[in-house]
């Protein structure tokens, strides 16, 4: 089996044994968006607990976000973790919109694609994951989310050396799958989901996982990635 065929598998045989996953679920693409920022280093439960607080404040708005002081942000996210932090990029972002777009995620979205993925990088504090993220899920762009669970899994069915950088991984998928937005955000989520569940960084459940008859002879790489 190619690199490509097992790329497909992989979702194949995740979507059959996981199911549709609702990822990401939000209401409103800016809800996306500062999720996006919010969910670095932390669990979505803690996310929810930060959007619902910021909608309880009437701050799930760019232009609120823009104008509040960012001590007071950092408080009302700070289920999120690193609230500081978090806060900074948030309302770096959130100028980004206001100075340039007028505070209209819409005008933001109009770019084209590779314009719009160097635009939101250019914000202090944004990583590909994150940008990706929002391109994905919120801008429906074709661009494919890879993480630390996505390196894992790969590592561990021998597809991937060690300390692989974030776009040769993300090449290996869109270069393997057609543009699909519905498609990759599926498969990022399937991802995510067997990584959580599954293979863990320490004691992976591989007889249990969906991938576990894709695994060939000598795997998985049991060292953690």
């Amino acid at each position: 089996m190619t690199t490509d065929e097992k790329m497909r598998a992989f979702y194949d045989a995740m979507l059959e044994a996981l199911g549709p996953q609702g990822w990401w679920p939000a209401e409103t693409p800016l809800e996306v968006v500062v999720g996006a920022v919010l969910t670095q280093n932390t669990n979505w439960k803690n996310v929810e607990r930060a959007i619902a607080n910021l909608k309880r404040e009437d701050l799930l708005d760019p232009v609120a976000l823009d104008a509040v002081d960012a001590e007071r942000l950092g408080e009302v996210i700070r289920p999120a973790g690193y609230f500081r932090v978090k806060a900074r990029r948030l309302k770096n972002l959130m100028h980004l919109l206001a100075d340039r777009f007028g505070g209209d995620l819409d005008a933001l979205f109009a770019l084209g694609t590779s314009s719009l993925r160097e635009t939101v990088l250019g914000v202090s504090g944004i990583g590909p994951e994150t940008a990706d993220s929002i391109l994905l899920y919120a801008a429906d762009r074709p661009v494919f989310v890879v993480d630390a669970y996505t390196a894992r899994i790969l590592y561990r069915h021998g597809m991937i050396e060690s300390g692989v950088g974030y776009e040769d991984l993300q090449s290996l998928f869109e270069e393997a799958l057609a543009e699909d937005v519905p498609r990759y955000q599926e498969y990022h989520a399937l991802l995510v989901a067997v990584g959580k569940d599954y293979c863990k960084k320490r004691a992976p459940r591989c007889d249990e996982c969906p991938l576990a008859p894709l695994l060939e002879d000598g795997q998985p790489v049991t060292e953690i990635v």
